[in-house]
């Protein structure tokens, strides 16, 4: 299966959900042929205010505070960014150095992708799944004229 092309915000959408062990894998593969790996902004945690909208006014709202890490790296002459909620330092050094892959379109620009793929799929998936888990409970309005 070839993987769809992403856009960069997808890419990071991807990116952020996907599971550590195969982020650092795929960030290991793509340092393996030796490219120079530039930290520009080292893993950072922070808070970040949350804001929703409310689903049948379409007002947002404040949620609250959720905590994330962000990092910012150079692979070769190519800039990677990631974040992701938490505070897991490695997780996000390999999300921004597997960015910068896809960014330049490196030699595991594929592998990066195919894993994007594999989570796009897994939270399809498991939404799907949610879905059908809450169907019973949706209540049907008849319309009287």
């Amino acid at each position: 299966m070839i993987p769809p092309p992403y856009t960069r915000e997808r890419l990071g959408e991807l990116l952020a959900a996907a599971p550590v062990a195969d982020l650092v894998t795929a960030a290991d593969a793509c340092l393996s042929d030796g490219a120079e790996l530039t930290v520009l902004t080292s893993p950072e945690v922070g808070c970040i205010a949350t804001q929703v909208r409310e689903p049948i006014g379409h007002v947002r709202f404040f949620l609250g505070n959720v905590l994330a890490c962000q990092a910012e790296v150079r692979v070769g002459p190519n800039r990677g960014w990631a974040m992701r909620m938490g505070d897991n330092r490695v997780a996000v050094l390999a999300a921004a150095v597997c960015d910068a892959e896809v960014a330049g379109d490196r030699p595991h620009a594929g592998q990066v992708r195919e894993l994007c793929a594999r989570v796009e799929e897994e939270l399809a998936t498991a939404e799907h799944r949610e879905w059908s888990r809450i169907a019973p409970t949706v209540v049907q309005f008849e319309e009287l004229t």
